[in-house]
């Protein structure tokens, strides 16, 4: 048979079963016209959901007054949605590369407005919190789909363009969260308070949900592994044993059943870990590759996503106590948060030239984070009710620096010191395992945050002592960055055949026939 036959030709062959262009594969890529106005949609929807996993930090003071919400169930609101994100983020990914990229990515989108607006009519924080996991849930099965299609869709001369807009959506939802959540509490629309917050999601999810429609294209990967249900539910078990005691124990005065749940942890994670390697031998796709474990590139990138990322917490601190200590708006909360942000940019700028320093880079970038955490404390310390914006900038510049060192490079790090056939699920791995640490982060700095604030201490002392367990993380970030191996990173190259092993790539949009075929990597969501 030709290569160049036509569909019709081949459906009229009496060689086989009739084909259609929705399961061919083209003997040349070709890429849709409509591919960019494609990106735009879906890096909206990855805009949405950076924007919803920082927005309702600068809300918690007003969520407290008008939910009547406990410091635990605030913790719960934002801890639940990272949690439920970080939980299905690689399933997610799984669905959609087996059941088409877009058909997943569109429910996930329908299912992140929906839950949008029904966290908006929240009329307690129990249904907040339960809406904010379903929210995160729904991020897992549409953000992942986000990078894969732009690998798909794209070919390798415009994927550096299309990937640095990718990364810049995240910077600007990062950024955009707070200044929006800010904006729309300070305007109080028509008099709703926290709820717009939530609400604006719902026009832009349906435009999304059109646009995905009409311009993204369907693929897949005929060699696409199952999702794992049962290894999610187990290893979901497993982080809910650590968080739920870390947010509830204090409240509950740490009742005996508490501490026997946090030892149960490492007991569900070992549990998985055998899990999977019965997956493995009975030839199936694990959800975490066990053999990721017998190297110390993996192990290392693990214990440094968790610990660092946990630090990020201190925002939870910053924005509740510029807030209820000092009397900051929600706006002038956000717009005092804009100098860490300047200091990411600004290192992002040359951290990657210093990528081949390895594990050394991601120490100095912890202590560098460190220090000015330390700085940012010691501003709280001495201006206490007076504190002026101003007067934070250098702190959070210097550990804006210290983010750029270690979040653009980590994930670098890991890939290079793992063997080539295990990048893709070390890659996964590595960016699951920061949303669990940005979890991990809120329950800990958080429980001890308000915990202070409860025994009567004032609102600076309180936020000091929330600040100095940030500090003490940023140090035991840069100890555990010599767990990971040492050497030189080298950039790691893909070949073309690699690249485009079993991919298909069916019709799109209304009137949109074409047939393309490219490369398929692990979707992820960077940090």
């Amino acid at each position: 048979m030709p290569d160049n036959a036509h569909p019709q030709d081949l459906a009229a062959s009496a060689a086989g079963p009739p084909f259609s262009p929705a399961t061919l594969v083209a003997p040349e890529p070709r890429y849709s016209p409509k591919r960019w106005l494609a990106l735009a949609v879906t890096l909206l929807a990855v805009l949405m959901d950076m924007v919803d996993a920082t927005v309702i930090n600068v809300a918690l003071p007003s969520l407290r007054e008008d939910l009547h919400a406990s410091s635990t169930q605030l913790e719960w609101s934002v801890a639940g949605y990272t949690l439920a994100f970080a939980a299905g983020m690689i399933a997610g990914g799984r669905l959609g590369d087996r059941y088409g990229r877009r058909l997943i990515f569109m429910v996930g989108l329908a299912a992140f407005t929906v839950t949008s607006a029904l966290a908006g009519l929240a009329n307690g924080p129990d249904m907040l919190i339960a809406t904010r996991v379903l929210q995160g849930a729904s991020a897992a099965l549409m953000v992942p789909q986000v990078l894969a299609m732009v690998q798909v869709e794209f070919p390798k001369a415009e994927q550096p363009k299309a990937m640095s807009m990718y990364g810049m959506t995240f910077a600007l939802g990062g950024l955009g969260g707070p200044l929006l959540g800010g904006v729309l509490l300070d305007a109080d629309l028509f008099g709703e308070g926290w709820r717009p917050i939530f609400y604006v999601n719902v026009p832009i999810g349906l435009l999304g949900l059109l646009g995905a429609w009409l311009l993204a294209r369907e693929s897949r990967r005929e060699d696409a592994p199952g999702a794992d249900l049962t290894g999610t539910l187990i290893v979901t078990a497993g982080l809910v044993a650590l968080l739920y005691p870390l947010v509830e124990g204090r409240t509950l005065d740490w009742p005996w059943w508490t501490v026997l749940l946090m030892l149960l942890c490492p007991v569900i994670l070992f549990l998985f870990h055998r899990y999977e390697q019965g997956v493995v031998r009975r030839g199936r796709a694990p959800l975490i590759d066990p053999d990721l474990f017998r190297f110390r590139g993996a192990v290392g990138g693990l214990l440094v996503a968790v610990v660092f990322f946990g630090g990020t917490a201190y925002t939870l601190v910053l924005t509740v106590h510029l807030q209820t200590g000092i009397g900051y708006s929600p706006l002038h909360t956000a717009l005092s948060m804009i100098p860490f942000t300047v200091g990411v940019g600004a290192g992002s700028g040359f951290a990657p030239q210093l990528m081949v320093l390895g594990r050394r880079l991601v120490a100095a970038g912890s202590l560098v984070m460190a220090v000015g955490m330390t700085v940012v404390l010691l501003t709280v310390d001495r201006y206490g009710s007076g504190l002026h914006s101003w007067q934070l900038i250098p702190g959070l510049v210097i550990s804006g620096f210290g983010m750029a060192m270690v979040a653009g490079t980590l994930v670098n790090i890991v890939l290079a010191k793992v063997p080539r056939e295990h990048s893709g699920p070390a890659s996964s791995l590595v960016n699951t395992t920061i949303q669990v640490g940005v979890a991990a982060g809120v329950a800990l700095i958080g429980t001890v945050y308000f915990g202070q604030l409860e025994d009567g201490h004032s609102p600076v002392r309180s936020a000091e002592v929330g600040l100095w367990v940030v500090v003490g993380l940023y140090v035991l970030s840069a100890a555990a960055a010599f767990v990971l191996p040492a050497g030189r990173v080298e950039p790691i190259d893909e070949t073309a055949e690699e690249a485009t092993a079993g991919v298909r790539v069916d019709a799109a949009g209304p009137g949109d026939s074409e047939v393309a075929e490219a490369a398929a990597r692990p979707s992820v969501r960077q940090p």
